[in-house]
């Protein structure tokens, strides 16, 4: 898998993730820092041209570094909420096919403290580069989960005692009003669509972010952070 930017590239490093990186032949100190975190990690480091970097990236915004990185670790159902530090704390992702609003996501659920990330394995956004630079380097440290069906996901966090909330816009429940201090799994469906019907049904509660304006939905990963820090308050007190 290929990551590109300063931050992800820095996290992957110290997550020991990095199997080979390429720089600009033109080098400033971050740059130096990173060839040096690399050396540290007994990890290649290539000097490539930066058109070589352009195309390892898809041109994005790579700052001059792109690294070759190993897959993530595979983790189950089971695994996330078996592994969880304290109570289960889970998010569930049906559909999320913007790889920006992927890794914003991930980078909240990082900040959060969540115990894992439930994504469909297909037809929805790469945990590629694009997602690694949203992501600010959190992609390398969140353990994710990939399953075929999240239906099914969500009936497997059931039997594992946790319960699931969809947010869903036309819910007459708040999603503040929801008790996150028990095991808890935050379902977040497709940008626009929202949650499919068979995800929907399969959710324990729905719940609903009231909107005081006129724009009638939030983009999936701010509703993300404001129902992941609802349940970081809850916690807390």
């Amino acid at each position: 898998m290929i990551i590109y930017g300063i931050n992800p590239v820095q996290e992957a490093l110290r997550a020991g993730r990095v199997k080979e990186l390429r720089v600009s032949q033109r080098s400033d100190d971050r740059l130096r820092d990173l060839v040096a975190l690399a050396g540290d990690g007994g990890v290649p480091v290539r000097r490539v041209p930066q058109d070589a970097l352009d195309r390892d990236s898809h041109r994005g915004v790579h700052q001059g570094v792109v690294a070759e990185v190993e897959d993530p670790e595979a983790y189950s159902v089971e695994d996330l909420v078996r592994g969880a530090r304290g109570v289960p704390l889970i998010v569930v992702l049906d559909g999320i096919e913007d790889p920006h609003n992927l890794g914003a996501i991930l980078r909240t659920a990082d900040a959060a403290g969540v115990d894992g990330v439930i994504i469909q394995s297909r037809r929805v956004a790469a945990l590629g580069g694009a997602a690694a630079k949203a992501s600010a380097g959190a992609v390398s440290h969140v353990k994710i989960a990939e399953v075929v069906n999240i239906a099914r996901a969500i009936e497997e966090l059931k039997e594992l005692n946790v319960w699931t909330v969809g947010l869903a816009g036309e819910s007459k429940a708040s999603y503040d009003s929801m008790d996150f201090t028990a095991p808890s799994a935050i379902v977040l469906g497709a940008e626009g669509s929202g949650l499919r019907r068979l995800v929907r049904e399969r959710c324990d509660f729905l719940a609903a972010i009231p909107m005081a304006g006129h724009v009638g939905s939030l983009n999936v990963s701010v509703s993300a952070g404001i129902a992941l820090f609802e349940a970081v308050r809850q916690r807390k007190s």
